[in-house]
Parts: structure tokens; sequence; C-alpha cells
């Protein structure tokens, strides 16, 4: 029977001797809790962990694409699409974006942009159109002196490399690399680190009555399995983030699943990127019908994820998190973040 080991993480300024930093970060942990398919959690001392657990839990995040991880990022979403879920259209023109672009570089760490909508029932957009959406805006950025890392979102290998030629830092694969069978390749020909996250089929039929044995650890099983097959195939496990895939091919109880138990994906020995932002179980839960009204929510979310460890929080209203972050650091800490976003 596998197990799989979930660090409890705390922030609280009372940090008890023997305790370990989880990943390097700002979140430590002195308690795990085991899990096994088919028993009950058990919540056990470090001193049961085995120490292969426990080093691949405390290793410091190496440095990827410009980011650091000693620090919590936040990644600021892009959307050049005239129909993603939340903002569709809303930066469809070229002027727009780069202007939105610009005002995001100074709030967050990392540009995520994307030319095709992943949201449920979205139809495929050809390579050459998200080619001529997203590559301009790339390459116009760095031409103006634009310095910040960029991600491109996408699935598609020839669009990565374009992005990639641009000026792009990362590619963000939604299917995980189980869309293009070339991307793979080419991240381990151009050394560029990936985000892989988890999802299932396809973003037309992904939320066609997706079920899982367990999603927590079906999810990790799959991330782990993609890891596995990265390495590989040539990519190293320290250039990947891995990303839990919340609202790709889930039900609200299956998001809400992952939520509380996020703290386990440290255990893939990579640093963890949460998307949630505007997302339709943050509507349910919180009350909002429309994805524009789901700031306050998306932001509780990207706190509390933060305050299990995850290293970045990919997010829309970009200004509103960095000063909730802001905030929640100097509660948690009696200090100011570092870097004064």
């Amino acid at each position: 029977m596998t197990d799989y080991y979930r660090p409890i993480p705390s922030c609280d300024p009372a940090r008890p001797d023997g305790a370990l930093t989880l990943a390097g970060g700002w979140a430590w942990f002195d308690r795990v809790e085991r899990l096994r398919r088919g028993a009950a959690p058990v919540v056990i001392g470090c001193d049961a962990v085995p120490s292969e657990v426990l080093a691949r839990l405390a290793a410091p995040r190496p440095a990827l694409a410009g980011l650091s991880f000693e620090t919590p990022a936040i990644m600021g979403i892009l959307n050049v699409t005239p129909d993603s879920f939340s903002d569709g259209g809303e930066h469809e023109e070229r002027s727009t974006a780069l202007r939105r672009a610009r005002e995001m570089a100074q709030e967050v760490e990392i540009i995520d942009i994307g030319g095709e909508s992943t949201r449920p029932g979205a139809d495929e957009v050809p390579v050459t159109e998200e080619i001529a959406r997203t590559v301009p805006v790339i390459s116009e950025l760095r031409a103006s002196g634009v310095a910040s890392p960029i991600s491109i979102d996408t699935r598609k290998a020839e669009v990565a490399r374009a992005a990639l030629a641009a000026g792009a830092d990362l590619v963000n694969d939604v299917s995980g690399l189980g869309f293009d069978p070339a991307m793979l390749p080419l991240l381990a020909e151009t050394g560029a680190p990936l985000c892989l996250m988890h999802s299932v089929a396809t973003p037309a039929t992904m939320q066609d009555d997706p079920r899982y044995d367990d999603v927590l650890l079906d999810v990790y099983d799959f991330l782990e399995e993609r890891l596995i097959r990265a390495e590989a195939g040539g990519l190293p496990r320290e250039r990947v983030i891995v990303d839990p895939g919340i609202g790709f091919g889930k039900t609200l109880e299956h998001n809400l699943a992952l939520l509380a138990r996020l703290s386990l994906f440290h255990s893939l020995g990579c640093a963890v990127l949460l998307g949630a932002s505007r997302k339709r179980f943050v509507g349910a839960v919180g009350g909002a019908a429309e994805a524009r009204d789901r700031a306050p929510g998306s932001i509780a979310v990207a706190l509390a994820a933060v305050a299990q460890g995850v290293q970045i929080v990919r997010v829309h209203d970009t200004a509103e998190t960095a000063q909730a972050l802001r905030l929640a650091w100097a509660a948690w800490s009696g200090k100011q973040l570092e870097g004064g976003r």
C-alpha cells in the first residue's frame, strides 16, 4: 500500500525547536499527515517519516524563469482572447493587452499570456491564430523594455517555440504534457521550464461528469507520473512547477478536497502553483454569480494557498491580491514582505 505524506504547514511566528522549513520558504512543519487509499488519515511526527521524503519536503526550490521561491510569487493573467470565461475580449486589442501587461509588471512577479480559452466547453484554436494573438504582445513587451518574467499559456509546441523565441521564459501547459507529443522534446531542447498542470480530457469535455477514486491522491499520482515522464524525456524535475488544476475536470467538491490538503503536492519536490482565480466554485461558495464579482473570494483562496506554502498564485486581480498578500504576510510574521510589491 502506497503512503503519501502531507506536511501540516504553519506560518506562526512561534516556531518550535526541531521544526523543518517547508520547501525552503516561509512556512514550517513539525507534523505530517500520512494518507493511504481506503484508510483514515493519520497525523505523525517527522521522526516517523522516511528521510528521503523529509529531504524532498524541506529542500529549497531552485529559482527558475526569473522567479525565486523564498517568498510567494503572483502570476498575473493576461488573456488575449475573445472568449475566456472571465475576461474574454477585454485584452483582445493589442494596445489594450500591452497597457495591461505594463500595469501588471509593476504588481506581480510573472505575467502569463494566453491566446486560447480553456474555459469548460471551449473549442481548440488553430496554431497560427494562437501565435498571432500572443507572440506580437510578447515581442512588443520585450522591445519596449519590460523585463518581467513571462509565461506562455499553451498546450501546443509550435506556439511555445514561437513565444520562447519572442522572449517568454516559461511554458504553462494546462494539458500536463498530454496534448502535444512535441512539447516535451521542445522543452528538453530549449531548457525552458514548465508548469505542469493536472487536467482530464480537453476543455471541450472536461466537465462532463468528472470522477475520481480519490481526487487528491489521483491528482498527485498523475503529476508524479508526468514528472517521471518529463525526467525521462530530458526535462529535470527542478525545472518543473506543478499545478493541481483547480476547475479542470473537477466538481466543486473535488476542488474543495484539493484546496484543503494542497500541501501534499510539496512532496513532489517542485514549486507549486495554484490557479483558482474567479473560477465557478468561487462563485458557488461565495455567492457571486458573475466572474467579475469574485475577486474577494479569489483572494481568500490565494491567501489560504500561500499559508500552505504554495509558491505561486495565478490571479486576475493583481493589485488587489498583491495588497492582500502584503497584509497577510505582515500579520503572520510581524514584518513587511521584502520587495514591497
